[in-house]
């Protein structure tokens, strides 16, 4: 008969780094395929107007090939090829002024085929090509979600008894176990999961309480104060309530021998009846030190076990949280399940699109408002990469893509030169006056946004580099 011997520490911290290094994979791996599929998308929507409107195209990159390419082939007039920084991808049209900085070209004639010899009007369309595409890529996308997944979901009206605060924000904000949040910014909550994402991107906000409706303001630093929390690992300020669900009986606690166990429901305190987890502390604090009956449900029958209150208050168990379809089936909260028809589909996408790209552009104004501390959450390529989740899930992925899609293409129309939306209002400029402005002064209009965005591109990926390592 063989010893049972306890695993080598070494093996399971090998094995814990492998998984844990196996995560990273798997995220970076989905955003790369992400991130490249957006690209080439949006290259190609600057790339087949400038065809049709017969300007050369001298390059078709996916990523940057300073120096080298990792491939490249020349098909006609143009080079396609995969740079070795994925850091984005660009097209190179001849008589434009881009990236490439290529002020020998523009210092000969302008030629027929080159950017710059088109009409206005020709101009706009190609560098709003890419900009088209991020946007009917993000719609198309959200709807085929729709039809093919539909929408399930916590509806706000579904949790009756309000909400469970976590932590000390909420309580800030002027939460408390049991409120009912109703409206964000005059807006009736729809969702639960919208709370989160409301509170960020709101200013006030009506809650109910005891019947009574209350008004609330969020304060001007409440992003910065939540980026403070997630660094301390902190979940959502509010999640529903949660029945008491023993998840684990603690080893060493007083009442590591008696005949709780995990998987049972707490549904009395010493003949107190309670329903959810966050009313179980402030009766257990009236019973420090004493001996006292718990009644459980266990495999649908209720059983009465006596343990002992320690002096602080707890009876050494762990919490668990369980699923939203299992709450439902326990009669807590009802689901909202949402099937869409094909035609169905079509203006759901269409509103999620508008409201992926109206919270985004919420939340760009509150990083440029210095009060808000928003700054401090900007991420960059780990930020986003972080956001696919470690196991493939194909509506994960293709939802996270939609979004940046949607992200993409309103960056791109920022007015800043260097991005599309510079060239866009210089073009437009030109139109409304009639008066083209320099190639001098788009040279050096394309450097200072350059530099712009070089900036931005640091300090958003020093940001997560800090986070990192912090």
């Amino acid at each position: 008969m063989f010893s049972k011997r306890p695993l080598n520490p070494y093996i399971c911290s090998f094995k814990i780094l492998i998984s844990y290094h196996m995560e990273i994979l798997i995220k970076a791996s989905q955003f790369i395929l992400s991130l490249s599929l957006l690209i080439v998308l949006h290259e190609l929507g600057h790339f087949i107007p400038a065809k049709l409107f017969k300007t050369r195209v001298e390059k078709f990159y996916l990523f940057f090939d300073y120096k080298f390419s990792l491939f490249k082939k020349k098909i006609g007039d143009t080079v396609y090829g995969i740079g070795w920084i994925p850091l984005g991808g660009y097209v190179k049209i001849s008589g434009m002024i881009d990236e490439s900085m290529d002020t020998d070209q523009m210092a000969l004639p302008p030629q027929p085929w080159e950017f710059r010899s088109k009409p206005a009007w020709q101009r706009l369309i190609i560098m709003l090509g890419g900009v088209f595409v991020n946007f009917v890529l993000g719609i198309f996308i959200y709807i085929c979600l729709m039809w093919s997944y539909g929408e399930k979901f916590l509806p706000n009206d579904s949790v009756q008894d309000g909400v469970w605060i976590q932590g000390e924000l909420a309580t800030e904000i002027g939460l408390q176990n049991g409120d009912k949040i109703l409206t964000i910014d005059g807006e009736k909550v729809r969702k639960f999961s919208e709370i989160t994402i409301g509170f960020i991107n709101g200013n006030n906000f009506t809650l109910e309480r005891k019947g009574e409706k209350i008004a609330k303001n969020l304060p001007v630093n409440f992003i910065s104060k939540l980026i403070d929390r997630k660094k301390n690992a902190e979940g959502p300020i509010v999640t529903p309530r949660y029945p008491f669900f023993i998840g684990k009986i603690q080893k060493d606690s007083l009442n590591a021998k008696s005949d709780l166990k995990a998987k049972d429901f707490i549904t009395a305190i010493n003949g107190n009846p309670i329903k959810y987890y966050d009313e179980a502390k402030a009766i257990l604090d009236t019973y420090k030190g004493q001996d006292i009956m718990i009644t459980v449900k266990r495999d649908g029958v209720q059983k009465e076990v006596p343990v002992t209150v320690s002096n602080y208050g707890y009876i050494g168990v762990e919490f668990s949280a369980i699923p939203y379809s299992d709450l439902e089936k326990l009669g807590y909260y009802k689901l909202a399940e949402i099937e869409y028809s094909f035609s169905e589909a079509i203006p759901a996408g269409f509103n999620k699109s508008w409201t992926t790209l109206t919270n985004y552009v919420k939340q760009l104004k509150k990083i440029f408002n210095p009060s808000t501390g928003a700054y401090k959450g900007l991420g960059g390529f780990i930020s986003i990469g972080s956001i696919f989740p470690s196991e493939w899930s194909a509506e994960s992925f293709w939802n996270i893509t939609a979004f940046l899609s949607i992200m993409l293409g309103f960056m791109n129309l920022l007015p800043i030169p260097a991005l599309d939306g510079g060239h866009v209002v210089f073009t437009l400029w030109e139109m409304i006056t009639g008066k083209k402005p320099s190639d001098k002064f788009l040279e050096y209009a394309q450097v200072v946004g350059f530099l712009l965005l070089v900036t931005l591109l640091l300090f958003a990926n020093g940001n997560d580099v800090f986070k990192l390592f912090k």
